[in-house]
């Protein structure tokens, strides 16, 4: 099957016209954006793994009043096996930033009653990341009349996946901003395949579509990953600078013709890898002397605990980025698909 023919299929399987996912990005993800997306004929998303079942339902329910019954993805992060929750000494190395936490606040919502939340919404698809959701729990969401989208760092995760149940899998390349979606966190830094290898070489072991999420900047990046064996792409940073993601002035200056070389993976901000604009924070954890950031969710917790207190010099937010940031624009996000669309089909064959 060509390439064009590959995204003709999936667009038709999921009711789209052009073969662009948006990223879910927990944070930076409101549904204007997701609408915007769903307007150019993609998919829009939400990253919901800080969200309470409440605000997942909010969330649908202000997508639907903008887009109507246009696809959408929900994601969830399959939870993390318990940690050692002492942090001493990353609290007292927070300390050395300025500043003062606040006090630590409550559990935060349950993966079961989100879940829940999330089939209740009934996206077009249900994605995860951080590994693959139990036999009952994929069982559900097909039971619900959605999708279910993994996504892979490698080819076994691929392999896995599809076994599991899968209906497509977002393949993410190093290059991706945001979090690394290897199912073994200790994993996180060994597993650092490049997207134009990963493609192929997940693409010739599964039947199942692959979406390939990882440094998609421009409609080359695009028609590149369709080439080697996608069905659609997934894409974030690209659409961080657009006036309906809304993020930090700050972080959308940064990003502004930002190098390849900006970026970094880090544990800094959750305790789990990911990637973002080398910021003075980050760098310091990777100092002499400095304490490994603790694990997940308790380092995303201490320094959400800092953030909300007296200010210091933490940064305010995760200033997430993919090696091909430097091409995202501050333009409206339906044309960005557009463009990206355009630019690449007439690279097609």
């Amino acid at each position: 099957m060509s390439a064009r023919s590959r995204a003709e299929s999936f667009c038709t399987r999921y009711g789209l016209a052009v073969p662009v996912l948006e990223a879910p990005m927990a944070g930076a993800c409101p549904p204007e954006l997701a609408a915007a997306v769903a307007a150019a004929g993609g998919m829009g998303a939400a990253g919901v793994v800080n969200d309470t079942p409440e605000r997942i339902a909010a969330w649908a329910a202000r997508f639907r009043e903008l887009a109507g019954a246009a696809p959408f993805q929900l994601n969830l992060w399959v939870p993390d096996p318990p940690a050692d929750d002492d942090v001493v000494l990353q609290t007292a190395f927070l300390d050395s930033f300025g500043g003062r936490a606040a006090p630590a606040p409550g559990p935060g919502p349950a993966f079961d009653d989100q879940l829940a939340a999330v089939l209740a919404a009934r996206p077009t698809a249900v994605s995860t990341i951080m590994g693959l959701p139990a036999p009952a729990q994929v069982d559900a969401v097909h039971a619900a009349g959605c999708a279910w989208f993994a996504t892979v760092t490698t080819r076994a995760e691929a392999v896995a996946a599809q076994r599991a149940g899968a209906d497509a899998v977002v393949v993410q390349g190093m290059e991706a901003g945001g979090h690394r979606g290897t199912a073994d966190p200790a994993d996180a830094e060994a597993v650092s395949v490049g997207l134009l290898a990963l493609v192929p070489w997940v693409a010739d072991a599964v039947t199942v579509p692959v979406v390939a999420a990882g440094a998609i900047g421009d409609g080359r990046a695009l028609a590149a990953a369709l080439t080697l064996g996608a069905s659609a792409v997934q894409v974030g940073t690209a659409l961080l600078r657009t006036p309906e993601a809304g993020i930090d002035d700050g972080w959308s200056a940064r990003l502004d013709g930002l190098d390849p070389t900006g970026t970094t993976t880090t544990r800094a901000y959750t305790g789990r890898l990911a990637r973002g604009i080398a910021s003075d924070y980050v760098r310091s954890w990777t100092a002499p002397g400095a304490p490994a950031p603790a694990p997940y969710p308790h380092q995303r917790r201490l320094v959400a605990r800092y953030r909300a207190g007296e200010p210091g010099a933490v940064d305010r937010v995760n200033l997430w980025a993919g090696q091909a940031a430097g091409r995202a624009r501050t333009e409206p996000a339906a044309g960005v698909v557009a463009r990206l669309w355009d630019e690449a089909r007439t690279l097609l064959p």
